[in-house]
């Protein structure tokens, strides 16, 4: 057994026998947390570029939403939703309802990201059900996604945390795979834009064909990818033809913005973004979450179109089984605050202009740096792509871990990033252990972020790549 000193981690996450370092608080107006050595009790304070996993859209510790927490809290009691259900829940899903323009007529929320995309697939499984339609069971999602880590979330997925648990997952036969969305990589020489599209619809159909169109229950798709490939943005007519497809043989079509949605992208449904979402209509159903909440609260949920609950109140009129803390009170009544604050300051329109700003900003400052290879995303959720050669798109070794070093450097220099590698794809090389190539680093600052703390992250992020270039070229 391993001997346990007084600085031994009691928390089974990380480094498990290491406590790293603890947040102690937050500073200023949010935008900075401040981080203690346990060992030393040394502290730093740090930009939050990365809003810890692109979750906080109001200010860490939000001022006005934490003097409002105690009458909240006082005013709340827990209630289980197969019995009876509480306005805070009811509140939050009419104001969201109300936002979508009719898109959405119902919300379940739960308590995080993975648990709504899980939630989600058992209400595409039910919709079929309800209409007499018990052969569908089968979800196709993309290569080099990732929808959380549950079960079935994972399944849904593709990207270097799953092998490992493949034994333990949904088969592939459950779960089939369209090809990746990854414009920068997809897109060759003397392609278009257009030309793109057309590949990734027709590789879509084809694997609706391959597996029986009358078994698939639905399609789930990040509308923009996250932390697996760095903010892939989809090609103009992506997703209007994707949900065509699927509607055409009989499916639901669903778009995964747990990390993309509600702001994140300078809109506030990512699938209503006038470059690459869709033309008119939504989706079926949508899932949401960390911004929802900005941490405060462990808050995410299932978005619901008219057409799938319809289908159930002319059904049985009933959902099969709840959970625990579905449509908790307190951390709905928390998430309506948090989200009234964001559309009363104007928050997502300040996300998109400055964003907007970043990225054309990262794009200029790194046109001539030779291990910058792409520069994408929307709104602030943004991300550069490290390549050794810019001119092939040729990955660094994996053996340099450059998402690791990215984020390192960053750090030292006062900002939190994402820095991660299997960009472009992961190998497992033994039972416990996955390889990644490529890498990226990825921001997804609070909504609330100012033009100045845009450009010292834009400074900070430039200055991290060329000194890659220095001393790794």
């Amino acid at each position: 057994m391993t001997v346990k000193t007084k600085d031994h981690s009691y928390v089974f996450q990380r480094k498990i026998s290491d406590k790293g370092l603890l947040c102690v608080g937050s500073k200023g107006d949010g935008m900075y947390i401040i981080l203690e050595d346990p060992k030393t009790r040394e502290r730093k304070v740090l930009m939050d570029g990365i809003s810890g996993a692109a979750v906080c859209s109001l200010g860490h510790n939000d001022p006005e939403i934490i003097d409002q927490l105690s009458d909240f809290a006082r005013e709340s009691a827990y209630t289980f939703g197969g019995h009876y259900g509480n306005y805070s829940a009811e509140n939050l899903s009419k104001f969201l309802c109300d936002k979508s323009k009719g898109l959405f007529s119902s919300c379940l929320w739960t308590g995080s990201g993975s648990e709504a995309n899980e939630n989600a697939m058992k209400i595409m499984r039910q919709y079929h059900l309800e209409r007499g339609d018990p052969n569908r069971y089968k979800f196709i999602s993309r290569k080099q996604s990732y929808h959380g880590f549950t079960i079935g979330s994972l399944s849904l997925g593709d990207c270097a945390r799953k092998p490992p648990f493949k034994p333990i997952l949904l088969s592939d036969e459950c779960t089939p795979k369209i090809a990746q969305c990854y414009p920068y990589r997809g897109i060759k020489s003397g392609m278009t834009e257009e030309d793109y599209t057309n590949e990734l619809l027709a590789n879509a159909e084809k694997v609706f064909i391959e597996n029986d169109p009358s078994t698939i229950a639905g399609v789930v798709v990040e509308t923009v990818g996250g932390s697996t490939m760095g903010t892939p943005t989809p090609p103009k007519g992506y997703l209007d033809g994707l949900r065509e497809i699927t509607h055409k043989y009989g499916a639901l079509f669903m778009c995964d913005e747990v990390m993309c949605g509600l702001g994140r992208c300078g809109y506030p449904f990512t699938f209503l973004h006038p470059e690459f979402g869709l033309s008119s209509g939504g989706p079926d159903l949508i899932t949401v979450g960390k911004t929802i909440g900005s941490g405060i609260v462990t808050l995410a949920g299932v978005m619901i179109s008219p057409k799938v609950v319809d289908a159930f109140e002319e059904g049985s009129n009933l959902i099969v089984g709840a959970q625990t803390y579905h449509c908790h009170a307190l951390n709905c009544r928390v998430g309506l605050a948090v989200q009234q604050k964001i559309y009363r300051d104007n928050l997502i329109e300040n996300v998109r202009i400055l964003g907007d700003k970043m990225k054309a900003d990262l794009k200029e400052q790194l046109k001539d740096c030779k291990v910058a290879g792409d520069v994408r995303g929307a709104g602030n959720f943004l991300t550069v792509e490290a390549v050794k050669d810019r001119e092939s798109k040729e990955p660094f070794d994996h053996k340099f871990n450059i998402g690791s070093v990215m984020e390192q450097k960053c750090f030292d220099k006062g900002l939190i990033v994402m820095g991660a590698s299997g960009t472009i794809g992961n190998e497992q090389v033994n039972d416990n252990e996955v390889i990644g190539y490529g890498d990226h680093c990825t921001i997804g600052p609070a909504f609330t972020f100012t033009e100045g703390q845009a450009n010292f992250m834009v400074k900070t992020i430039v200055e991290t790549f060329k000194e890659i270039e220095r001393e790794y070229l």
